[in-house]
């Protein structure tokens, strides 16, 4: 009988500790767009661009186009 004295309290701070961080996460928006994130997945990224090499890096050859 005494065990349920400690566990009721304990079960119900639980259950109010859980509401509470529920409540806290949709006010932060974590459940306003379920759908996007799923379908990411199945979209291709962009390709990056290509960098050039900066012409202080370049031998000196391919700087004054003797080739």
């Amino acid at each position: 009988m005494e065990l349920i004295l400690v566990l009721l309290p304990l079960a119900l701070l639980f259950a109010g500790l859980a509401v509470a961080l529920f409540i806290w996460a949709v006010r932060k928006g974590q459940f306003d767009d379920l759908e996007t994130p799923a379908m990411r997945i199945l979209f291709d990224d962009e390709p990056a661009p290509k960098k050039t090499e900066p012409a202080k890096n370049r031998p000196k050859d391919e700087e004054k186009g003797d080739r």
